[in-house]
């Protein structure tokens, strides 16, 4: 009977993340920038080449093809379908929600190590950036994965942790090339004490091992260049140090943390300092690294939401114990209770009402992702405001994380972080459906990309064309009913009778379909 009892809790415990995890209705990608990955690995299948990132018929040199890699090859095993894409990013999601839970026992206990996890796939960035086809995840799973291996290696017979703390290394090299520099830096002061580490074959062994993809990559792919990919690489790392479009004021992960560390973030910043100067044993892993990889990020003249992935399940511990300190807090304790069930519920379910009646009709939401949405937001506000003043702490957190779970649960079966291009998708199904271009290849006049606009609507569309053709400098270079996307409107219509237009729509414009007569 307690093998049993057992048995279904570990069953549960599996299938109560589904919902947060797995969508099986339609999907779209965005542009940017898994709609740009997507579209490479597309590339590799259709010209079966594995080694050089394409922008069309060009080199796209300032990356490694790690994630590209892997989408072409899930879809190659698994069909050229747009679920296969997500493959990868999903397993490691689901990867880096069982470190938490292993994270969660060795700093913690076993006893509650379930919320960890489940804190991290409600976590609004967390949430988005794993049902999103790019590298984040993945190269932000290595990141904890290799802090696991930290945290297990013990002395020097952990060969294993040590082989393992050796591997991530090089693999998020792969990823992320040079960023994988942050979280060693940030690891520092923790390796200091472990520094017998770096005495051990086996952690070169594993840096070895870990290398072996970007060792092959680089080698294969160097007879194609005039210089040594790693130039180019630097390169890029050069642009993202200086001023470029995604550069930000040195503040901005301040209120950028809270922001997509939602609903969790106040919990959050109050373990990290419980942790900084309660915790002797841990506030190395829990206070130190994340705070140092905040402040090095703050440097960096890039800064974007998801760079602090990669300390996002430390984040998610340093939650729980924010959590447990308010409740066992005689200070503290009313307030956080008055907060979370009254101030919170009553800000969501004003939000709720408010976009019901002011907003609903305005915004490009069906009805399915209205009422999604509405319910989830509903249910948030309702399930925390019966919170209350309890001895119960398991009761505290099972309160405290219905409310978060139906919310994210209902936003993902929306569609609204799936089906991201829900109007273009719907339009391209319809193109796909014209009987005049079954089976017929459709070019893309490159003179077209003019602008970050029209980029990002040739990349889905692109993405969502049945047979993709080459790409063409000008409409000029299309032959007797070849098939063309293009964005030269004045030339054709104006008595132009060399080409005709299929198809042009709003929400495809610039684009429009054409065939040369």
């Amino acid at each position: 009977m307690i093998n049993r009892t057992l048995k279904f809790k570990n069953i549960f415990k599996i299938f109560i993340f589904f919902p947060l995890i797995f969508y099986f209705g339609k999907r779209s990608y965005i542009a940017f920038d898994e709609g740009f990955y997507a579209l490479q690995a597309r590339w590799i299948l259709d010209k079966g080449n594995w080694i050089v990132p394409l922008w069309w018929d060009k080199y796209v040199l300032d990356r490694t093809i790690g994630l590209q890699f892997l989408i072409g090859k899930s879809q190659e095993i698994f069909g050229r379908n747009m679920f296969a894409a997500y493959i990868p990013t999903t397993t490691a999601a689901i990867l880096m929600l069982f470190i938490t839970y292993k994270l969660h026992e060795e700093f913690f206990d076993k006893k509650y190590a379930i919320f960890s996890p489940l804190i991290l796939a409600t976590t609004y960035l967390w949430f988005d950036y794993s049902h999103l086809a790019t590298q984040d995840i993945i190269y932000s799973c290595l990141v904890t994965l290799g802090i696991f291996s930290l945290v297990k290696i013990k002395d020097k017979g952990n060969k294993f942790y040590i082989l393992l703390f050796g591997i991530w290394i090089g693999l998020s090299f792969m990823m992320k090339t040079f960023l994988v520099i942050v979280p060693l830096i940030s690891l520092l002061p923790y390796l200091f004490f472990k520094k017998n580490i770096f005495f051990s074959k086996f952690f070169w062994l594993g840096l070895l091992i870990g290398f072996i993809p970007y060792l092959i990559w680089s080698f294969s792919i160097n007879i194609y260049l005039e210089k040594n990919i790693i130039f180019y690489l630097v390169e890029k790392f050069s642009i993202l140090s200086n001023k470029n479009t995604f550069t930000n004021p040195f503040y901005y992960y301040f209120w950028n943390i809270p922001a997509t560390y939602l609903p969790w973030s106040i919990f959050s910043i109050v373990g990290v300092i419980y942790n900084l100067y309660k915790n002797k044993e841990n506030k190395f892993l829990l206070s130190f690294f994340p705070l140092i990889l905040i402040g090095i990020l703050s440097i960096f003249s890039t800064k974007t939401p998801y760079y602090t992935l990669q300390i996002s399940s430390i984040f998610t511990l340093n939650t729980y114990t924010g959590i447990k300190y308010l409740f066992n807090s005689k200070s503290f304790k009313l307030i956080f209770i008055f907060i979370t069930s009254r101030i919170v519920p009553f800000f969501i379910i004003s939000l709720s009402f408010t976009y019901y009646f002011f907003f609903k009709n305005i915004s490009n939401f069906n009805f399915k992702e209205n009422t999604f949405l509405l319910l989830g937001l509903l249910f948030f506000g309702l399930s925390w405001s019966f919170i209350k003043d309890t001895k119960s702490f398991t009761q505290l957190l099972i309160t405290l994380i219905i409310g978060p779970y139906l919310l994210t649960t209902f936003l993902l079966q929306s569609g609204l972080f799936t089906d991201r291009s829900r109007e273009l998708r719907e339009k391209m199904e319809y193109v796909s459906s014209l009987e005049i271009i079954k089976n017929q290849e459709i070019k893309v006049d490159k003179s077209g990309i003019k602008n970050s606009g029209s980029q990002s609507k040739i990349i889905r569309i692109a993405l969502l064309t049945p047979i993709l053709g080459d790409s063409i400098d000008s409409i000029d270079q299309l032959n007797k009913s070849e098939l063309s996307w293009t964005t030269e409107l004045k030339e054709i219509k104006k008595n132009n009778f060399a080409y005709e237009v299929l198809y042009e729509n709003k929400i495809l414009n610039p684009w429009k379909l054409i065939i040369r007569k």
